[in-house]
């Protein structure tokens, strides 16, 4: 069997959102409940609820939060507003979201009253505009790119699937939606997703407890990763080799009794790969 084993005792709320940098060679998350930034063994208090963050090229974060999009400058500690394209909807916030290989973030909102069909996915692109890709949504969650860059998988948790598009990298377009992934009964809820070299997607199973392997060609589980707690967040390929797998994991929403049964929900895991993972991208902002 595989298990993962801790990297890091964190009693995170709801750690989400992993990101390895390969150039500092740090691993950072985001709390989203307690609206922390983690970044190698710094901690910075946001004062939002934040759902995602990612490296840009001159060192800051883009946020993705409560209020819309946002830059972080960790050395100065200053959040900066960029669009909220869902000024219109205080029940929703930003969730997870990744760069594609042109630099530009693509974001998904939720309900956090999970409001069905009022969540939608979005892409910023490099000149700072933002456009709707895809809405009727209740919680846009996992997402990532297929090794050759031409499919998009992207997650509806609460439709239990994994959804493929045909992507164009020039035009920053989805087309031909179609189901790769179906998640069946009994095994959790499919959130945050990593994409390793031979094509296959990780997925963290919240309330299932694992991290699964699947082949998004056939729709089939073929591996899986044990974790001692429940709710299963998100995972990132990192380290040199991008072997390592690290996985967040979170307290939030388990009863005291639950929590004394494990005790270490709201660590970061960590397992090694026989297969290696993609490289992050970077957000890069045009001029």
């Amino acid at each position: 069997m595989n298990n993962a084993t801790l990297h890091l005792d964190a009693k995170a709320e709801l750690a989400e959102g992993p990101v390895w940098n390969p150039v500092t060679k740090t691993l950072s998350w985001v709390d989203i409940e307690r609206g922390e930034l983690h970044v190698g063994d710094r901690r910075f208090e946001l004062g939002v609820k934040i759902g995602v963050a990612v490296p840009c090229r001159n060192g800051n974060f883009l946020l993705g939060t409560q209020n819309g999009f946002e830059f972080f400058d960790p050395v100065t500690e200053t959040r900066t507003p960029i669009a909220d394209p869902e000024a219109d909807l205080p029940e929703n916030r930003m969730n997870d979201g990744k760069c594609d290989a042109a630099g530009r973030f693509w974001c998904g909102s939720l309900s956090m009253t999970r409001k069905v069909g009022t969540a939608a996915f979005y892409v910023l692109d490099s000149d700072l505009s933002v456009r709707k890709v895809l809405g009727n949504l209740t919680n846009s969650n996992g997402l990532g790119w297929s090794p050759d860059g031409r499919t998009l998988y992207h997650i509806d948790t609460p439709r239990l699937e994994v959804s493929a598009f045909d992507f164009d990298l020039d035009s920053a377009t989805i087309s031909n939606r179609r189901l790769a992934i179906k998640f069946p009964d009994g095994i959790g809820r499919p959130d945050g997703m990593s994409v390793d070299a031979e094509g296959m997607l990780w997925i963290a199973h919240w309330s299932g407890g694992c991290i699964g392997r699947w082949n998004p060609l056939t729709g089939k589980m073929i591996d899986t990763v044990q974790l001692p707690v429940a709710r299963v967040s998100s995972c990132t390929f990192g380290g040199d080799d991008l072997q390592t797998l690290f996985i967040t994991t979170a307290r939030h929403g388990l009863s005291g009794d639950e929590l004394l049964l494990q005790p270490l929900a709201g660590g970061i895991f960590s397992y090694r790969t026989d297969v290696p993972g993609l490289a992050a991208n970077f957000f890069s902002l045009r001029g």
